[in-house]
């Protein structure tokens, strides 16, 4: 799984630690979907998934081994997708006796071919001319049986390559269609299978989908409170309204009956289920305002609250924890609804889960991600309210937490911890004073005596820009705040001059001016005089 860096995440979307980083909250929640895509498809979950079992329960003929796979056994995979495309043709062409069920017969050949091993021979198969072929077994009034063939190995084409994925673009109305309430349950959960995994596949595919009337389909796909075919159509709706555009995540919110269904389901679901209507929550709660407004008012954070607190499924907690951390993060009025009042953020009342407690939990899981998911949603409180503040500095568990993993965590994770002490230690954006950081120093003081200086000290010394500003901006702060002038001793102590002193040259113009300033204002020619 890459870094938040990598990603180009750096998205706190309240975060007066990170006062020069402008652009207003929805511009960061998308900055945090962005993210959120290439995380899930690197590693989390799959954007596209090959379908190997489908939708009726039949299966693929004995898998291929892919590790066993060598050059001659792709070729061979090659001719036999050729073959059965030719097959198909003669099949189509055929209008003797029996000639529907020799189509049948041929798309299950083809089907099988594409469902052998996880790299199946679709270049082979698109060059031998399958997809106008596949177009046509979907026309309208062919059995179900002809259906759900031809869709399979759309699905499977469509978890291919970004140009064969775009193969399927004939094929998309005719799969729209086949969504409606007159197609059997199979059918039509075979045919979201292969939109999702064209969703899946970036944005001009998305526009084109949403183009030609699919979230509306998919969305009352969504609506029964249980089966395959639910789970399968909110994975494709997952896909679908990834954005960057907020306008799909919007017109979802708005579709009557989806915000009872995605209720239903986080409260009720196996978690199967309801990890895939939590990744809709994540695209929600980070591309819209309106959704975000809805969730919270049908008190989806008390349910992302409950299902963090008794799921042990790292699949499922991922989306909770990031949709959490979406709500959380929203603007006032939106943070003081779910933290009204206040005494719920650290006491479970009226069978309301703590947001902290659940953190905590999370903070101290083995799941490097786990930990890095939640010290990004603690710090999006952190950066809150003073009240907030406090009561996660008065937390007796948590406070001990976040300055072992500052010390001892992966570097990814003691960022974000980094992130969550830093705005314990300084006002509200709108509590602040103008050009620089306002100080809580109590809060400053206690955290230095219990030694989180060189950690932040340590991501000085690294090599990630946006953790050495970090750093250089906490020991600001040190430098500023501590009481009798202690603060430069600290950091002369905890080698912050040499951290500091690297950047004399540095070629970030940011840095260099920042800890230059710092050198030449705590540590000039008069300092130590006074000693």
């Amino acid at each position: 799984m890459s870094t938040m860096a990598e990603d180009g995440f750096a998205s706190h979307k309240r975060d007066p630690v990170k006062s020069s980083v402008g652009g207003v909250a929805s511009q960061k929640r998308r900055q945090h979907a962005v993210a959120v895509r290439k995380e899930r498809r690197e590693s989390l979950v799959r954007a596209k998934r090959l379908c190997r079992v489908g939708s009726s329960g039949d299966d693929a003929d004995t898998p291929l081994n892919n590790a066993m796979m060598v050059d001659e056994e792709e070729s061979v995979l090659d001719a036999q997708a050729a073959a059965a495309v030719e097959e198909l043709k003669s099949a189509v062409a055929n209008q003797g006796k029996g000639a529907m069920q020799k189509v049948v017969g041929a798309l299950r050949e083809l089907r099988r071919v594409l469902s052998r091993t996880e790299f199946p021979p679709i270049e082979a198969a698109l060059e031998a001319g399958a997809m106008p072929l596949l177009v046509h077994c979907l026309a309208f009034g062919s059995p179900d049986e002809q259906l759900l063939e031809a869709a399979w190995c759309l699905t499977n084409i469509a978890a291919g390559k970004p140009e064969e994925t775009k193969a399927l673009v004939p094929a998309l109305p005719l799969l729209i269609a086949h969504l409606g309430e007159k197609s059997s349950s199979p059918v039509a959960e075979q045919c979201a299978w292969a939109l999702g995994n064209v969703a899946g596949e970036g944005e001009e595919l998305r526009n084109v989908l949403l183009s030609q009337g699919v979230l509306l389909p998919l969305a009352r796909m969504m609506l029964p409170s249980k089966g395959s075919t639910v789970r399968t159509a909110a994975w494709a709706l997952s896909n679908l309204i990834k954005g960057p555009d907020p306008k799909a995540a919007t017109n979802l919110i708005r579709v009557d009956g989806i915000l009872d269904a995605i209720t239903r389901h986080l409260r009720k679901a196996d978690e199967e289920l309801a990890t895939e209507v939590a990744w809709i929550t994540v695209y929600l709660s980070a591309l819209s305002n309106l959704a975000t407004a809805m969730l919270v008012k049908s008190n989806v954070h008390e349910l992302l609250l409950h299902r963090l607190a008794t799921s042990t499924s790292l699949q499922l907690l991922i989306p909770l924890l990031r949709s959490l951390g979406n709500l959380v993060a929203g603007d006032s009025q939106t943070t003081s609804a779910i933290f009204m009042p206040g005494q719920e953020i650290t006491g479970k009342c009226d069978n309301k889960y703590n947001i902290i407690g659940v953190l905590t939990k999370c903070l101290k899981s083995e799941h490097r991600v786990l930990k890095k998911e939640a010290a990004w949603v603690l710090s999006n409180v952190a950066a809150g309210s003073v009240e907030h503040k406090q009561l996660i500095y008065k937390s007796e568990a948590v406070i001990p937490l976040l300055l072992h993993l500052l010390s001892t965590a992966a570097f990814d994770v003691r960022k974000e911890v980094a992130y969550t002490i830093g705005n314990l230690c300084v006002a509200a954006a709108s509590e602040q004073d103008s050009g620089r950081l306002s100080l809580i120093l109590d809060h400053l003081v206690f955290l230095v005596e219990k030694g989180c200086l060189p950690g932040f000290i340590d991501l000085i010394r690294s090599a990630d820009t946006e953790a050495a500003k970090l750093g250089l901006q906490f020991m600001e702060m040190v430098l500023r705040g501590m009481p009798n002038g202690e603060g430069p001793k600290l950091v002369e102590r905890e080698d912050g001059i040499e951290a500091m002193e690297r950047f004399q040259f540095h070629e970030n113009e940011d840095l260099r001016n920042m800890a230059n300033g710092l050198v030449d204002r705590y540590f000039g020619e008069d300092y130590g005089l006074d000693r």
